[in-house]
C-alpha cells in the first residue's frame, strides 16, 4: 500500500482535525455572512440622507452657539463669568462653517472590493493559520501519543522517509483546503461587492498584487503547518507545540514588549512577532516613533520611522522553518523509538 496515501487517508479521517478544520470554516463563513449584512450599496438614497445629516448636525452646532453666546452675554452683563469659560468677546463664539460638516461621515458602510479585500486575505490567512498549525501538531502529536508512530514503523522502518511522508500529506492536503478556500473567500466578497458595495477600478494590476497577497497567505499557512508538525515531532507530543507557541506569545511578546517598553527602546514592535507575519501580508510595515522628533525643512516635526518588509518576514520564516524541521529530523534520526 503507498504510504503517501494511507497518511492521506489516516489525516482524513482524525476528527479532531477534521472538527478543527470545520470550526476554522464555520469562523469564515461566519465573517463573510456578517461583512455581506452589514454593508450596502451607496446609491442616490443613501446620499441624500447623508446630506440630510449633515444639514441636521450644521443646524445643532448653530443652536448650541446662539445658546452659548446668550449664556456669554448674561454672565457677562451680571459680571459674575467663571474665568475661563468664554471669551472676551461673546460675538467671537461662532458656529463652525458648513463645509466642515461631511456628508460621507453619514454614509453607510459599503464595501469596496479594490480597497478592503486585501485585509480580508489577511483575516482569512490568520484564521487558516492557526487551524494549520493546530492540525500539524495534532497529526503527529496524535502519532508518537498513541504508539501509532512505533506501528507504523514496525512497517516501514525509514524513520525520515515516514516522517516527511507525514509532513508532505500535511502540506498537500493544507494546500487543497487553502485553494478551495480562498476561492470561495473571494467569490464571497465579490459578491459582497457587487451587491453592497463597489467592484469598480478592478484593472488587471489590482488582480495581480491580490494574488500575489493570496500566494503569501499559502505560504504562510504552509509555514504554519509545517511548524506545528514539526515541534510536535521534536517533543513526541502534541502539548509541545501549543505549549510553546502559548509561551512564546504570552512571555515572549507581551511580556517582552511590556519589558521593552519600560526600557523605552525605540520601535518596540520589531522584536515582536506579529508585526513581521503582518509585514509579510502586507508587503512593508511601517514603525513610528512619536518620541523621536525628525524636523523637516518646513518646520515640521516628524515621528522617525522603521520599515519592515516581507523579505525581513521572510528570513525569519526561512529560519524558523529550517531550525525546527532540522531538529525534527535530526531527532527522529538519532533519538530511539520507544
Amino acid at each position: 500500500m503507498n504510504l503517501y496515501t494511507t497518511e492521506l487517508r489516516r489525516l482524513r479521517k482524525r476528527r479532531f482535525v477534521r472538527y478543527l478544520t470545520l470550526a476554522g470554516l464555520l469562523v469564515l463563513v461566519a465573517v463573510a455572512v456578517g461583512m455581506f449584512f452589514t454593508n450596502q450599496k451607496i446609491g442616490p438614497a443613501q446620499v441624500a440622507s447623508a446630506e440630510r445629516a449633515a444639514d441636521r448636525e450644521y443646524q445643532q452646532n448653530i443652536e448650541f452657539a446662539q445658546q452659548h453666546r446668550q449664556e456669554c452675554e448674561k454672565a457677562k452683563a451680571a459680571g459674575n463669568a467663571p474665568e475661563g469659560a468664554f471669551p472676551e468677546d461673546c460675538s467671537l463664539i461662532q458656529p463652525p462653517p458648513r463645509e466642515v460638516f461631511r456628508s460621507e461621515w453619514h454614509l453607510p458602510a459599503t464595501f469596496e472590493f479594490r480597497d478592503e479585500f486585501a485585509g480580508m486575505l489577511t483575516a482569512f490567512t490568520a484564521v487558516l493559520a492557526l487551524v494549520a498549525f493546530i492540525a500539524g501538531a495534532s497529526f503527529v502529536g496524535a502519532e508518537w501519543s498513541t504508539g501509532g508512530m512505533m506501528n507504523l514503523l514496525l512497517w516501514r522502518p525509514q524513520r525520515i522517509r515516514v516522517l516527511l511522508t507525514k509532513l508532505g500529506a500535511l502540506l498537500s492536503a493544507l494546500f487543497g483546503v487553502t485553494v478551495v478556500a480562498a476561492a470561495a473567500w473571494t467569490a464571497a466578497f465579490w459578491a459582497t461587492a457587487t451587491y453592497r458595495g463597489s467592484t469598480e477600478r478592478m484593472t488587471s494590476g489590482v488582480w495581480q498584487s491580490i494574488g500575489l497577497t493570496g500566494l503569501r497567505g499559502l505560504t504562510l499557512v504552509l509555514v504554519a503547518g509545517a511548524l506545528g508538525f514539526g515541534l510536535a515531532s521534536l517533543g513526541r507530543h502534541t502539548a509541545l507545540a501549543l505549549g510553546g507557541v502559548l509561551g512564546v506569545m504570552v512571555v515572549g511578546q507581551f511580556g517582552l514588549g511590556i519589558v521593552l517598553g519600560m526600557a523605552q527602546v525605540k520601535f518596540v514592535e520589531v522584536w515582536l512577532l506579529p508585526t513581521y507575519l503582518l509585514a509579510w501580508m502586507d508587503k512593508k510595515v511601517t514603525l513610528r516613533n512619536f518620541d523621536a522628533c525628525q524636523a523637516s525643512f518646513s518646520g515640521e516635526c516628524r515621528p522617525a520611522t522603521f520599515d519592515i518588509t516581507w523579505q525581513n518576514s521572510s528570513i525569519l520564516l526561512a529560519v524558523s522553518l529550517v531550525l525546527v524541521l532540522g531538529a525534527a529530523i535530526w531527532s527522529m534520526r538519532r533519538r530511539d523509538i520507544t
